[in-house]
């Protein structure tokens, strides 16, 4: 990470635009010149051989066309996308052949794997995380040939950052990432492996792909922030609150109380409670919720009046558990509850109501998140947390935090509300979920807090942009990362995908907060 490299044409008399378009030695030759150390040139400049450079591009995916909910979305059709990569590469990397199989797990990898061991004409493996859990990668790795490990970003974005992030804390030698939205990135990187065709060693193969990244990433900005004035709790009282507080978890049918999370109560709710209460949600309310939403969304597509009912009486039922045993915060196994028939409506729309009001609504029955949102909501006086699976996109030098749900009020109860539509939640194409478009220029800081490490997770961006992609989750607020971009990378299989972000320069409460706590703040940027 230390070795030093030329950018732009430094020492090279071909721009990037002519090193890609031109073919054979000369791309070869532009190559080597921005590898670095003299023993790499040696190797790239070494006899040539007429054989092509093969590569095997294994797409790591449930199906072509994707048949249930996960990222992108259901119905997803992989097969245009196989085609562009492969077409695109074939037109950027002359002297490559590149050959394609598709893998859904470690036992069709392993087998792709021992047909290349026996055929014996193989240089090297592009593994390209469409869907996110697909454990593909790791048996492609164990071969020990040079791997490029690939992004197919709002497809395969969980398993990649986690996977990844492995490789990079075991120091996995032989293998090298692209996390770019570019497609001639990827190209840049596939060229890496004509290193270890003319000698090279698959270590100078995953330090050429570092190079390569590094140069494409944008550097970073210097730019102003929106003003915003944030007033925390000192940290006593935050520590005070978060003791009075409580934690509702629905989690399945199981009923009773869980251990407190850094203090904070956390109570079991069975889904059979949280069902009963929907069944019950007044009807004359259930219709008024119904009409403020349908009234000030920006727009309402693809859900039906008696679904946005039906997620109207979730939020009631919601409110009522909440009142019911003096909790602050519910965090409940929405997919599983709504798959295995124990609820009949998405929680979504009623955690944005929650957590418009001061109150937590967390996603996915993920205690320690519903935990991290509660802690900043009770820290800002009432700012909402906001839960999200992050993208990391080097060429623009964003992370994306995506999630089918945010918070329409972002500087508490008080503060002004942003637009906001009504979707079905992206990954089935059913219920109701809701895309907030957030406010841009503001600083932002991301958290997760962690009772077992007694560690809290910290890093902050700027809000610069709204992505409307229809694959993967709804809201999608792009921001750019104070600090190290790669070392960003690192602790996805440490923390998990989840992360919370709230909007406000929450550095100095939080470092206050952590020595309260005897805690330590562990900056992954």
């Amino acid at each position: 990470m230390n070795t030093p490299f030329l950018s732009g044409c430094a020492g090279c008399p071909l721009n990037r635009r002519r090193f890609l378009v031109r073919g054979g030695a000369a791309a070869v030759g532009a190559l080597s010149a921005l590898s670095g150390p003299a023993g790499l040139l040696a190797a790239a400049r070494g006899p040539k051989t007429a054989s092509p450079t093969r590569i095997r591009i294994v797409y790591a995916l449930h199906a072509p066309v994707q048949p249930g909910p996960d990222w992108p979305n259901k119905g997803f059709d992989f097969r245009p996308v196989m085609d562009r990569v492969q077409r695109e590469l074939t037109r950027r990397c002359p002297g490559f052949e590149f050959v394609t199989s598709q893998a859904s797990g470690p036992e069709q990898a392993g087998q792709i794997l021992e047909a290349d061991q026996q055929a014996g004409n193989v240089d090297g493996y592009l593994v390209y995380q469409m869907n996110c859990w697909n454990r593909v990668v790791q048996t492609i790795a164990a071969s020990g040939k040079p791997v490029l490990y690939a992004d197919f970003q709002y497809g395969g974005s969980g398993g990649f950052l986690v996977y990844n992030a492995a490789f990079l804390r075991e120091r996995t030698p032989n293998v090298g990432f692209v996390a770019s939205s570019n497609l001639q990135h990827l190209a840049e990187a596939v060229q890496c492996f004509t290193l270890v065709k003319q000698g090279g060693s698959v270590a100078d193969f995953v330090a050429a792909t570092a190079r390569v990244r590094a140069r494409q990433t944008p550097r970073a900005r210097r730019w102003g922030v929106r003003p915003d004035a944030l007033s925390c709790l000192p940290p006593e009282e935050c520590l005070r609150q978060m003791k009075a507080a409580r934690i509702l978890a629905v989690r399945d049918q199981n009923a009773g109380e869980e251990p407190a999370f850094a203090g904070i109560p956390v109570q079991k709710v069975p889904f059979a409670e949280l069902n009963e209460a929907w069944k019950n949600a007044d009807r004359d309310e259930v219709r008024a919720v119904a009409d403020r939403w349908q009234r000030t969304a920006r727009r309402v597509i693809g859900v039906s009046r008696p679904t946005l009912e039906a997620s109207a009486a979730m939020y009631l039922a919601q409110r009522a558990l909440l009142r019911k045993y003096g909790a602050h915060a519910i965090t409940i196994n929405c997919l599983g509850g709504f798959y295995g028939g124990h609820l009949h409506a998405y929680p979504c729309l009623g955690f944005t109501e929650l957590n418009n009001q001061g109150l937590v609504g967390g996603c996915e029955c993920d205690v320690r998140s519903a935990a991290t949102m509660l802690i900043g909501t009770l820290l800002t006086r009432g700012r909402p947390g906001y839960i999200s699976d992050p993208v990391i996109d080097t060429a623009r030098r964003r992370i994306i935090y995506a999630h089918c749900v945010a918070a329409t009020k972002v500087f508490g109860p008080q503060g002004p509300t942003n637009p906001f539509e009504i979707l079905t939640h992206s990954e089935d194409r059913q219920g109701a979920s809701l895309r907030s478009l957030l406010p841009t220029g503001y600083l932002t800081t991301t958290l997760e807090f962690d009772p077992g490490r007694k560690q809290i997770l910290f890093h902050q961006a700027r809000a610069v942009d709204n992505d409307p992609d229809d694959r993967a989750c709804r809201t999608k607020l792009c921001a750019e990362p104070v600090g190290d971009l790669e070392k960003l990378f690192r602790e996805w299989d440490q923390w998990g995908w989840h992360r919370v972000t709230f909007y406000g320069d929450l550095k100095q409460p939080i470092h206050a907060l952590a020595d309260t706590l005897g805690w330590k703040v562990l900056e992954e940027a």
